[in-house]
C-alpha cells in the first residue's frame, strides 16, 4: 500500500464537483483509492462517502492506494485535492 499526506488546497473545500472528479479517478484504480482522516477511512470511489468527510481547504488527509499504478493514482488524486502543490512538494510515506 502506498500512502501520501495531502492538505486540501481546493479553496471551496471538497464539495460535489471535486468529490465527483475524485470518485471518477478512484473508480479507475485497480487496487482501490481511499482517503483517511484521523480514524475515518472512506472509499474514494464513493462521492457520498467523500462528501461525508466535509473536508475544507487546509484540512490534512492521507491518501492510500494499492496495486499497480498506485503512485500515479496518488499523483492524480493529489493534483485534484491540492492543485497548487507540485510533485516535489509531496510526501510519500514509507510502509
Amino acid at each position: 500500500m502506498s500512502q501520501r499526506r495531502v492538505v486540501i488546497g481546493v479553496a471551496t473545500g471538497l464539495h460535489a464537483r471535486p468529490a465527483a472528479e475524485l470518485a471518477r479517478l478512484a473508480q479507475g484504480v485497480p487496487g482501490g483509492l481511499r482517503i483517511r482522516v484521523g480514524a475515518d477511512v472512506v472509499d474514494a470511489s464513493s462521492v457520498l462517502a467523500v462528501m461525508d468527510l466535509a473536508l475544507s481547504a487546509g484540512d490534512p488527509v492521507v491518501l492510500e492506494a494499492d496495486g499497480p499504478g498506485a503512485g500515479a493514482a496518488l499523483d492524480a488524486a493529489e493534483a485534484l485535492l491540492a492543485p497548487a502543490r507540485t510533485t516535489k512538494d509531496t510526501h510519500d510515506l514509507p510502509l
